[in-house]
């Protein structure tokens, strides 16, 4: 058993102590880790560490749990379910992600590691592991609900001040995120015992500029705060460039990025979660191998840019759309990579259909798809949890929203050490995109995509292209949509094309049950996987962009004689 999973497997035996909610415990039986005793030494302290990594970092899942990749994460304008997820409609009774059980155990991991017997280099580093997941969990709370109670310290159960405090505004609690991150950068190691596996600095870093990037454009867009949008846009472009001045990353293959039996050597991965059979598996593989999967939808398909660099409405280059092999033929080399070219796979022809006739390999291992562990919840290819060529985008997606900002602009020097690195991937084959003043350019020639939103910049609508085909079916969509005030694009009503598939004629499929498939036009046209009218999802009240506090929360504040405010609409 490998060490990873060792420590993993002992971290259980922790919470006993730490419990997974805010209440406190009874005591123990003497046979079990106790609190007042573990704190005795730094190789305790990594023990405790590894129990935030469950949390935190869930790669492809386990079992048949999904983790953030593929359609598990469906609610987007990539995907086109026959039954597409809906935005919220009411108000929880419970849960829906309002606790602080994980903060409670940073703020506690953050205490305890200031009486552990070890040199101020360690406690410093350990202090700046458990500041980066305290800033983790307060990104992901603050993501949800927008104005969130900040804690940072350990509560027990008599400070009832502190446990039904109000809400703290959003800036505030990512200015602390902010500084949390800053500690962790300038402390956590640049070296630990299993890179790849463990946080170490440029995981640190990595992060910072996913949460910067987030939080500066939802800055932006939905609070109009030009001041904190440009700070934390700063930060998020001065972490993408730290890793990028490492050296220490380059870009792999890309499909040996998501389909690897083993990531331990790949030079693009930052931080991976590690499977291994008969220990820890998934089921993505097979879903991609044998099952039948929701499909990409005609939008997302079609966003790929043709193989000389342009929108597909402006390349010569581009066949149209009415068979396989037309759609596949000149484009973005990625398209190969991520989607099977070679055929359709329909429901009614293929026992593992799409629901758009366009099936994804992306993350299928071929090597075992034949084998038991290609099966079932069996698979052990390793998940990436971050990787460098996000980090590239993130680096030009903020110097391009600074831009706008009032920063300086995109220069042909930022998109050659970013989006230009992405196209010189062996496979993509795509020439260099060109800045021509606000213009995108290719071959020196300056465009601008005729199905650009109006509202979004031509380059910068171009840099949210590279973003989304690059990190097509990874969990980010969503997010992105959020953060950019973009959820319009995933109403079905408004935009008939993200919910439809593949062009086919049903007469070219004689001897194969169709009966069940929708066409735009009959007999022929573009697959339309949700077909019943009432199952469209809409997009018609802009309070989905933050989650509702769930009502028994409400009620616990209003025993207190606190009113805790629910988030406007959700009232």
């Amino acid at each position: 058993m490998k060490t990873i999973h060792k420590i993993a497997l002992l971290f259980l035996c922790l919470i006993a102590f730490v419990g997974c909610e805010d209440d406190l415990l009874d005591v123990p039986p003497q046979d079990m880790l106790v609190d007042e005793t573990f704190w005795t030494s730094e190789g305790n302290v990594k023990t405790f560490a590894f129990g935030f990594y469950t949390g935190y970092f869930k790669g492809y899942g386990s079992g048949y749990t999904w983790g953030n990749y593929f359609s598990g994460q469906s609610l987007n304008d990539d995907f086109a379910p026959t039954n597409p997820p809906r935005f919220a409609l009411q108000v929880p009774t419970s849960g829906g992600g309002w606790g602080f059980g994980w903060v409670r155990k940073s703020n506690i991991f953050i205490n305890r590691v200031q009486t552990v017997p070890m040199e101020q280099e360690a406690i410093d580093h350990w202090t700046g592991i458990g500041r980066f997941f305290r800033a983790m969990e307060y990104h992901d709370l603050v993501a949800r609900f927008g104005d969130v109670p900040y804690f940072d310290q350990e509560l027990s159960e008599e400070d009832n001040d502190q446990l039904y405090k109000t809400r703290d505004d959003r800036t505030f609690v990512m200015d602390k995120v902010l500084e949390d991150l800053t500690f962790a950068a300038a402390n956590v190691r640049a070296s630990v015992d299993n890179d790849g596996l463990e946080v170490n600095k440029d995981v640190v870093l990595a992060f910072m500029s996913r949460i910067m990037l987030y939080e500066g454009t939802w800055q932006k867009y939905h609070e109009n705060n030009s001041a904190k949008a440009s700070e934390y846009l700063e930060a998020a472009k001065w972490a993408a460039d730290q890793i990028v001045n490492t050296g220490n990353y380059s870009l792999a293959n890309y499909r040996e990025v998501f389909n690897s039996l083993s990531l331990s050597s790949n030079p693009e991965v930052i931080l991976y979660r590690e499977y291994e059979p008969g220990l820890i598996t998934h089921a993505l593989n097979s879903y991609n191998n044998k099952e039948p999967q929701t499909g990409i939808s005609r939008n997302a398909i079609e966003s790929y840019l043709a193989k000389d660099g342009l929108p597909i409405s402006l390349s010569t280059l581009y066949q149209g759309d009415q068979g396989i092999d037309k759609v596949m033929a000149d484009r973005d080399g990625r398209i190969y990579e991520t989607f099977v070219s070679t055929e359709l796979r329909i429901n009614g022809v293929a026992p593992n259909h799409s629901t758009t006739g366009i099936a994804s390999h992306k993350f299928l291992n071929e090597s075992i798809k034949d084998d038991p562990i290609g099966s079932s919840n069996l698979n052990p290819t390793d998940a990436p949890i971050i990787r460098y060529g996000e980090v590239l985008l993130n680096y030009i997606e903020a110097v391009a929203e600074l831009a706008t900002l009032g920063g300086a602009g995109v220069s042909q020097g930022d998109l050659d050490k970013s989006i230009n690195v992405l196209r010189d991937r062996v496979g993509v084959d795509l020439p260099h995109l060109e800045v021509a003043g606000e213009l995108p350019a290719v071959g020196g020639i300056a465009y601008d995509d005729p199905n650009r939103d109006p509202e979004v910049p031509a380059l910068l609508w171009e840099i949210r292209r590279e973003r989304r085909v690059e990190l097509m079916m990874e969990g980010y969509r969503l997010d992105d949509l959020k953060r950019w005030k973009k959820l319009g694009y995933v109403d079905m009503l408004a935009n008939p094309d993200i919910n439809q598939g593949a062009w086919i004629k049903k007469s070219d499929y004689p001897d194969s049950e169709l009966n069940d498939i929708s066409l735009t036009d009959g007999e022929e046209g573009y697959i339309i996987p949700a077909s019943a009218t009432a199952s469209l999802r809409v997009l018609d009240n802009e309070r989905v962009y933050l989650s509702p506090i769930p009502l028994d929360q409400i009620t616990l504040y209003q025993d207190q004689g606190v009113t805790l405010e629910q988030n406007p609409g959700w009232e």
